[in-house]
């Protein structure tokens, strides 16, 4: 597990190279355009602006659209108390702790680093889950926060928002133009080109953000487990799971990757791209953990 942590590590650096690459490749394909580099520089500098501010306002603004609600010891203390306790075992500073009112068993972590952290679970997992698989599920939300998921994700969330945001101006502007003179005259092939790349490079960017999530919701249930010394409570709760509705009552896309299981409605075609690995891979790569701790 040592070795995928490190993995994850390297493997960051490579995600948010080819992020850069795909806005960088957005605005060469709109210079080409609108024959400006001045465009190419503004989507690259832009683009990462944009990224910045959404790196420090985007756990706040996780907490907020989830309808989170921070709570004490005294106003929570089942679920604080589970929180301090893993902090405690993994020596980690205790992150800020939240509640959200919705009966679908729910949890998520987000943040900058574990100096900056918060964990949250829904008031429907804390009524269907016992101590053993509560700790599990809070020990899996630790374990982003140990590995540095939660950074991950919200440079991820960052700037797949950005890539959405250019392609989406570049698209409009492209869609509504002037004649040739007002739009430099462009060829029609570089016009085509243009428009792929504003259609395509959204759905490349949510293949990266599927991609990532999901391997680390297979590292953060290992890191769980053996933060506990328990996979069979992750194990049970994952499976526990299966026999309720994960599905949140405020609906938001691009905060779904951050939750425990999928919160989001969806038939079989949404479960393919969805940024949850499917339960019974989960449940099964944990039992298989049994007896190697």
């Amino acid at each position: 597990m040592y070795s995928s942590i490190a993995a994850n590590k390297r493997n960051t650096v490579l995600i948010m190279v080819l992020f850069v690459v795909i806005i960088a490749g957005l605005g060469w394909v709109f210079s080409a355009v609108y024959r400006s580099t001045g465009i190419f520089w503004g989507a690259l500098i832009g683009g990462g602006v944009y990224a910045l501010v959404q790196y420090f306002l985007a756990a706040r603004i996780a907490l907020a659209v989830n309808g989170a609600t921070e709570v004490t010891k005294r106003d929570c203390p089942r679920l604080y108390n589970t929180v301090e306790n893993i902090a405690m075992t993994d020596g980690m500073p205790m992150p800020k702790v939240y509640i959200i009112d919705d009966p679908a068993p729910n949890a998520f972590a987000t943040g900058r680093d574990p100096e900056h952290a918060y964990v949250a679970a829904t008031t429907g997992l804390l009524e269907i889950m016992d101590k053993s698989e509560l700790e599990g599920v809070i020990a899996h939300e630790m374990g982003h926060v140990k590995n540095y998921d939660i950074r991950v994700m919200m440079i991820v969330f960052g700037l797949v928002s950005a890539i959405g945001l250019i392609a989406d101006m570049f698209f409009r502007m492209m869609w509504f133009r002037g004649d040739d003179e007002e739009g430099g005259g462009q060829s029609p092939v570089v016009m085509v080109v243009g428009m792929v790349a504003a259609l395509l490079a959204p759905f490349v960017a949510m293949l990266v953000q599927m991609s990532v999530s999901r391997q680390r919701e297979y590292l953060a249930d290992a890191t769980g487990a053996l933060t506990t010394r328990h996979p069979e409570g992750l194990a049970s709760a994952l499976e526990k799971l299966q026999n309720y509705s994960t599905v949140m009552q405020r609906q938001n896309t691009s905060t779904a990757h951050l939750f425990f299981a999928n919160p989001l409605r969806g038939g079989a075609i949404a479960n393919w791209f969805s940024t949850h690995p499917p339960l019974d891979e989960r449940i099964a790569r944990l039992r298989g953990m049994e007896g190697k701790m």
